[in-house]
């Protein structure tokens, strides 16, 4: 069923159709934002089909899909600091709520930033049903997969991204994996600081490679059930339907730990790591930063068509690869759920050929995702178009 936007004369947008799957997927049923980005105020109202937004450069497509990222924990899909969040002329904060529906039933979330916070002394604020919560709690309730031009890069770029690629899907098969993700952060910069202070303290230098050995080790299992889940779905996918549209992925961790682990009992490899720490915390001195770690780890992508490293790939082969991995992510949140994750595909369509377009559409109906895609040219959603709700964005206004 096509779902039909219509302007209710109030700045709000409302779609009809599509709600007999509310109670299976996982959707924002309705959004409302204030001073976000360049949107003073906008209110929508949804069903569980796709959304597209079309409009010019600038005008806001992305902003829209940054607002709904903030529904998850993290720092939205552009990673980007609280206070620049605001809209320029507004008060310097922003608020964003939403109903959305989640496995739990219908849930009401908030988040924002209030004028005048200081980002450094506090992050943003998260109501859900009606109570305060941590950011991270939100990962109980949206699950959501993203591909954002700035991601062009992960075969080539820097081992740092595709931790982060690989460590959102961590968090959506398990958010309580946020816990030592922070806790090795912490340690890890506590001990680079104790290096630069010129500080020699065996008791501290041991209490925090204690703690640095424990998450450490948790963040290096969990990253290798991550690459095995998404490995074996990958393996099964390809068997079932051969090569298709979208390349399909070899993944391989590489690390210190994740060799350890291959190896022995994680209460082993704690030891080990602890050891590690502790032999080389003069080279460490030397260096101001820990040099062994899963702060270091590199997630290794082959295109298996080709069985050739993802980085000697042709833009256009890495692209593909990419949004193949993407949706297999999807896949594996979907199968471990039960509902399908948020997808957000900034400026995608836009740069695939019409077979790989209509192939992610059709990917798209089949994982029953409400995908969120941004466009400049309406025309090349056409073949999704009776099946997506498409809205015209326009310097923050939105019209059906």
């Amino acid at each position: 069923m096509r779902a039909k936007a219509t302007a209710e004369g109030n700045g709000e947008i409302r779609t009809d159709g599509g709600a007999e799957a509310a109670a299976e997927r996982l959707f924002v049923a309705a959004l409302k934002i204030t001073d976000f980005r360049n949107y003073a105020s906008l209110r929508l109202t949804l069903d569980a089909s796709p959304v597209v937004l079309v409009g010019d450069n600038g005008s806001g497509k992305t902003n829209l899909l940054e607002a709904v990222s903030l529904l998850g924990p993290g720092h939205g899909l552009r990673g980007r600091p609280y206070g620049e969040l605001a809209r320029k002329d507004g008060q310097g904060g922003f608020a964003i709520a939403a109903t959305v529906m989640t496995r739990h039933g219908e849930v009401d979330i908030g988040t924002g930033f209030l004028p005048g916070t200081r980002e450094e002394g506090a992050g943003r604020t998260v109501r859900i049903a009606g109570k305060d919560k941590g950011a991270g709690a939100l990962g109980d309730y949206v699950k959501q997969v993203f591909l954002i031009p700035a991601m062009d890069g992960l075969f080539t770029g820097a081992a740092s991204e595709r931790r982060r690629f690989l460590d959102r899907l961590v968090l959506a098969i398990d958010p309580k994996m946020r816990n030592p993700l922070g806790r090795y952060d912490r340690a890890m910069r506590q001990r680079n600081r104790l290096f630069q202070l010129r500080e020699y303290s065996r008791a501290l230098f041991e209490g925090l490679e204690e703690q640095m050995a424990e998450a450490g080790t948790a963040i290096a299992a969990a990253r290798l059930d991550a690459v095995e889940r998404l490995s074996s779905l990958i393996e099964e996918t390809h068997a079932a339907r051969g090569d298709g549209p979208f390349p399909h992925a070899v993944l391989a961790l590489h690390g210190t730990l994740e060799t350890e682990l291959a190896m022995r009992p994680a209460t082993e490899v704690e030891d080990v790591f602890r050891l590690i720490l502790e032999e080389g915390r003069e080279r460490d001195r030397a260096a101001a930063r820990t040099l062994e770690g899963p702060h270091l780890s590199d997630l290794l992508v082959v295109h298996g068509p080709k069985n050739a490293p993802a980085a000697q790939c042709s833009s256009g082969e890495q692209k593909a690869l990419l949004l193949g991995l993407v949706l297999a992510k999807a896949e594996l949140i979907t199968s471990l759920e039960g509902t399908a994750p948020l997808v957000l595909l900034d400026e995608v369509a836009a740069h695939l050929d019409q077979a790989r377009r209509e192939a992610l559409f059709s990917e798209i109906l089949r994982l029953s995702v409400q995908a969120w895609m941004t466009g400049t040219d309406r025309a090349l959603f056409s073949p999704i178009a009776q099946d997506a709700q498409i809205l015209a964005v326009s310097q923050g206004n939105i019209a059906g």
